[in-house]
């Protein structure tokens, strides 16, 4: 695993935070996001370089934008 001040931990911890306040569970972000669930379980981990795509459909389905996903990052 990447330590603790990589862009993909950060990266991820944001992602897992901003799900868990909007009630969603693992699977089911991932199913409203298009991808496969042990696909954000690797983001969520910092194990995974995501393409921007990817990085659009996570804050469409957060219902952010993609600056307010990367805050605090």
């Amino acid at each position: 695993m990447a330590n603790k001040g990589d862009i993909l931990v950060r990266f991820g911890k944001r992602v897992r935070e901003l799900r868990t306040e909007q009630g969603y569970s693992q699977e089911a972000f991932a199913d409203a996001c298009e991808l496969d669930r042990t696909y954000i379980g690797g983001i969520e981990r910092g194990e995974r370089n995501l393409a921007l795509r990817n990085i659009e459909r996570i804050a469409k389905t957060l219902g952010i934008s993609i600056a307010e996903l990367m805050e605090a990052i």
